[in-house]
């Protein structure tokens, strides 16, 4: 049996016309992540671009601020990275909090909060994820953050390739591991952006003379490396010192080597490419990572409740204590007093390095407010 289906001139029209509202109005969500979020820096700190250690990112869509406050008193340098993976919010809302309260009277501190800034500019259609997290601050403005991708933008770095071969080390990997930040390190200025901005971090580190490294992360709830700290040979030490001491707040931190058979990994390459550098990683447990969650939407992302983790946890899947929620205050805070007990690791061992910074929100102090309580209020 034939149907034919009739239309006019007017019918074609209305629906060409209908498509291009959509595509308008789907242009303009797209490129209103482009935009960069306002950072208001504690006194002190002096603004600078990752460009600045690697000229040709200039003006490049790789370019990210990069913020460095001097104490008084000699001493180390500490480099705080946030948002390696923009999707992980924890990571990079703990470098902003460290970046816009921090007042530092010994030694030096380097704070960047948006690593890969391709990967702030879109988000993972795919996942239904949201492209914006709110933070409502006292006095009753809002802040507002974007909620990126695990990648960069297919815009500034495409195609991927079947298999992404890594440099120096030649490892073969999947192919959409070669627009994952944390497989590009050391990084090359022959490869494609996300290998350029590697390039120009490790530089930085170098350069800067760093002393103690962090690359701020979070990861699904059943991933077995989670509510982690990840150090490289050169850092165990202090990393182990730090976990007791966690534990003794009653903040459970897993201490997990790192790996020296993968490569591109920030923990494994900077420490195998800069000697004198102690290099760590941290995972916060976030439920809008895992493969378990509902809905991924901004409550989801904000306070980790979700019925199917619930679910888990009574089955024992998971990696972390879990009952019912998971907030981003908490996974910051977890961030920050990691970061913490590092540097107070470090003040007893080598006090030639030694850093002290004061005005960071201490773990109970920061669960005691919303994390929005944390933020300075953007100026008018």
């Amino acid at each position: 049996m034939e149907i034919k289906v009739k239309g006019n001139t007017l019918t074609a029209s209305f629906l060409c016309i209908v498509a291009a509202v959509v595509c308008c109005v789907t242009a303009q969500s797209f490129m209103a992540m482009w935009k960069t979020e306002a950072l208001v820096p504690a006194p002190g700190f002096q603004f600078h671009r990752l460009s600045e250690w690697e000229p040709t990112l200039l003006n490049s869509p790789g370019d990210t601020p990069v913020f460095i406050q001097e104490g008084k008193e000699a001493g180390g340098t500490l480099f705080v990275m946030g948002g390696t993976h923009a999707n992980e919010p924890a990571g990079y809302m703990a470098a902003v909090v460290y970046l816009e309260r921090a007042h530092v009277e010994k030694g030096r501190v380097i704070v960047m909060p948006f690593s890969n800034m391709s990967a702030r500019t879109h988000n993972s259609p795919q996942d239904a994820a949201p492209q914006y997290i709110h933070f409502k601050l006292d006095n009753g403005t809002t802040r507002v953050f974007k909620f990126g991708s695990r990648s960069t933008n297919s815009i500034h770095q495409w195609p991927n390739p079947s298999i992404y071969i890594h440099y120096p080390s030649g490892q073969e990997l999947d192919g959409t591991s070669r627009s994952n930040q944390n497989r590009a390190f050391p990084g090359t200025l022959d490869e494609g952006l996300t290998q350029r901005v590697a390039y120009a971090v490790t530089e930085l580190l170098k350069k800067e003379k760093v002393d103690v490294a962090f690359d701020l992360h979070e990861a699904a709830p059943e991933y077995p490396v989670v509510n982690a700290m990840v150090a490289h040979e050169r850092s165990m030490e202090l990393a182990a010192e730090a976990a007791m001491d966690l534990e003794m707040q009653g903040i459970p931190m897993r201490l997990e080597p790192s790996p020296p058979n993968l490569h591109g990994l920030s923990h494994r390459e900077w420490g195998d490419s800069i000697p004198t550098l102690m290099p760590f990683l941290m995972e916060s447990g976030n439920p809008s990572q895992g493969r378990l969650r509902g809905r991924t939407d901004e409550r989801l992302v904000l306070t980790g409740e979700d019925k199917a983790f619930v679910k888990a946890a009574k089955l024992g899947r998971l990696f972390i204590p879990y009952e019912g929620r998971q907030s981003i205050s908490l996974r910051t805070a977890r961030h920050l007093a990691g970061i913490q007990a590092v540097i107070t690791a470090l003040n007893e061992t080598m006090s030639e390095k030694g850093i002290e910074v004061k005005g960071v929100p201490v773990y109970e102090e920061i669960l005691a407010h919303d994390l929005g309580h944390w933020l300075n209020t953007l100026p008018e």
